[in-house]
């Protein structure tokens, strides 16, 4: 009996605030999923991500009403037997931003992930069994010193073959 094969390559960024970099397309040429973690910064953006890959996205602190129209504060969903939740303002372990504190405590997802502090972390939570990811910041905007996105991939309940993806400093 052949077993199908079904997994997900996952594109991963956050705080584009509204910069498109043309290496979007390449790097997640091979991705099966787009996700942002908001401060996307303009509908026009989304679109463009929209036409590249399926896009699962949740709107920032700087996004405008269209922005936050289409994209949720918080996106809760399942995908290869993971269960997801995403938001742009999130914490990290031991740090969790009030907004999601007692949710994640109350019915912790396998993956967390969050933008905002424009800070690359992927941290795993012992306490709750919560991989934490947050992408850093892949615009040109902000405090960060180099714009970085990850890819992944969801496979039968696995997180695995995490990449970091550096697109040079932030001129």
């Amino acid at each position: 009996m052949n077993k199908k094969i079904v997994m997900k390559k996952i594109g991963l960024l956050s705080d584009t605030h509204n910069y498109w970099d043309e290496r979007y397309e390449t790097y997640f040429a091979e991705c099966d999923e787009i996700w942002h973690a908001g401060d996307i910064g303009s509908l026009e953006l989304a679109n463009r991500f929209e036409a590249l890959k399926p896009f699962r996205a949740v709107h920032g602190n700087i996004d405008d009403h269209y922005i936050r129209n289409i994209y949720p504060q918080q996106l809760r969903f399942t995908l290869e037997d993971v269960d997801v939740l995403m938001t742009h303002i999130g914490g990290y372990p031991g740090k969790y931003d009030p907004s999601v504190r007692s949710l994640l405590h109350a019915d912790p997802p396998k993956l967390f992930v969050c933008g905002h502090s424009h800070i690359l972390r992927v941290i795993y939570d012992k306490k709750l069994q919560i991989l934490c990811m947050n992408p850093g910041a892949a615009g040109k905007y902000g405090i960060h010193q180099v714009r970085t996105l990850l890819r992944f991939v969801l496979d039968a309940g696995d997180i695995r073959d995490l990449e970091v993806i550096e697109l040079g400093k932030n001129n």
